[in-house]
This record gives structure tokens, sequence and C-alpha cells, in this order.
């Protein structure tokens, strides 16, 4: 089985997993005479997956059917694939229970749908792996919660924006426009930057809703230059080192990331003013506090 098909198995078996426990609202606990079941469980999703992903053709009617129900008429006018190939794969994959038609129109089931989805959502995050390689690569992202790892692809139209010898401050520029623009701040403050305290400082006498999540170690540095008692500051400190600093405002998302031997990379940082991205970050914020409060 190539990588690909691999983690997808793995990927969509673990979804199943995790809906069944969260449907029964107790802890995944599989008892060793379940191992049989489950092992045979993987190995059908194993099978099927295979299946689809083995032929291009395939994947490109499931995608086509995946946005909605078409004739085959419009399959071919859609795909641009031929009659006969679109004949013969519709025929294996109505066999095998992927599809099925409804009068003269075709449509996926609801086990193919999801297996579409995650194929979709796998590929989105391999690109968005490749495309923010220099960030990612020995860099430490353990501290990021799960259910935001699983949401990466999410962060596709986002840019890694990267320092150089005519601009060394790049990345910190950013930061402060952002902050200077907010009407509104999520962050994780990873470190004390100095420069930082005004632009949030001007937040909090606007009244504006800020939530700052800090390490203990520097809570004070914090205290001493923030106007933290007013009641428009949520502030929450944590014992982890070298998580990693978010900026969530209402216009703009901001990551950035600790390198493995524990410094924070202040040349690169991955930004977007895209929306989906401004809600990751918010669900990254709050996923994180979470794990942090428990």
């Amino acid at each position: 089985m190539c990588y690909f098909t691999h983690l997808l198995t793995l990927r969509v078996f673990i979804f199943f997993s995790i809906k069944n426990t969260f449907a029964s609202n107790t802890f995944l606990v599989i008892p060793v005479n379940e191992n049989q079941e489950c092992m045979e469980n993987y190995e059908t999703i194993s099978e099927e997956i295979k299946y689809i992903t083995n032929s291009l053709v395939r994947l490109k009617i499931l995608a086509t059917l995946y946005e909605q129900p078409l004739n085959m008429k419009d399959i071919n006018r859609t795909t641009g694939l031929s009659y006969s190939s679109i004949s013969s794969n519709m025929f294996g994959l109505e066999l095998g229970g992927f599809i099925y038609r409804s009068g003269n129109l075709y449509h996926i089931s609801n086990t193919t749908e999801l297996y579409v989805s995650n194929i979709l959502e796998l590929k989105d995050t391999i690109n968005l792996f490749n495309k923010f390689f220099n960030i990612l690569d020995a860099h430490i992202v353990d501290m990021i919660p799960e259910k935001s790892v699983a949401q990466l692809y999410l962060l596709g139209r986002a840019i890694l924006v990267e320092s150089n010898e005519k601009d060394v401050y790049r990345t910190y520029n950013i930061i402060q426009h952002a902050l200077n623009e907010a009407s509104s701040l999520k962050c994780v403050l990873p470190f004390f930057y100095g420069d930082f305290n005004k632009y949030i400082n001007d937040l909090i006498d606007e009244g504006s809703h800020i939530e700052l999540i800090i390490p203990k170690n520097i809570k004070e540095n914090f205290e001493y230059f923030l106007n933290l008692e007013n009641d428009n500051v949520d502030l929450t400190a944590f014992n982890i080192e070298n998580a990693f600093l978010l900026v969530v405002t209402d216009k703009v998302m901001i990551l950035g990331l600790f390198k493995e031997g524990g410094n924070f990379d202040q040349n690169r940082i991955i930004t977007s003013k895209k929306e989906e991205c401004i809600k990751w970050g918010e669900n990254l914020f709050e996923n994180f506090k979470n794990k942090i409060n428990k």
C-alpha cells in the first residue's frame, strides 16, 4: 500500500473510532477480544480506499459526484472523460457500493462521501506541508493540539513570510501592524517583547476584548507593563516551554514556531487575512487554552 493510501486509511479508521467514541460518550478502550474485529474493519477500509485511490479516473468521478449528484452526460461534460471510461468505472463503483443510482442521477454513498472528503483534505494537507516546509521542518509543532493539526488544511490560502537581509525585522513589523490595526485580540505570547506592549495597551485602553495566554515564568513582566487589571482583559498562564506564537485579530491570523533547539524562529511566520484561516487561529487558541487548563 502506498504511503498516501496508508495515511488516508488510518485517518478514516481513526475518524470512525472517534465518532463511535463520542456517540457512546465513553473513552476509546478496545478490549483484547475486540482487536480482531477492529483489524478486520481496518482491512475493509484499507481495501476500499485502495480501490478508490488506485485510479485517477475513479477519483475524478467521485470528486465530481461529491459536489452534487449528476447524470452520465453531466459527468462526461464536467470531467472531460470518455463515455466508455466513465461507464466501465461507474459499473465497478456501483457494484462496490461506492455510488448508487436514483432515477437518472448518480449519488455517492455516505461512507464514500467521508472517504472523498478525507482524500481531498489530506491532499490539501500534503500540499500545505510542502508549501510551509521551511517553517515546519526542524520546528516544534507538538504543542499544537491534535484538533487543530487535523484542520491544518484550512490554512491552504495562508502565506509563509520570511525575513531577509534587507528587512531583518519583517516578521515583527507584520505582527506590530496587525496589533495596531486590531479591534479585538486573541494571542499566545510565549516570550516577552517590549515593542508589542504599546499596541496591546492601546487596545486595552480602547475597551477592546483581549485574551492573552502567556508563560507563568514571565507573567510578572506582562503584569508590570500591561494594564491587565482592566475588565476587558482575560489572562491565562501556562507552564509549557516552547509553545508557539499566535496572534488572532478580527482581521488577520499569525502563527510562529520555535526551532527544535528551543529558540523562537523570528525569521518566519505563517499569516493570512482569509476568513477560514482566522477561524482556524481562533479554534487553535481555544483548543490550546482547553489543553493547558486540563
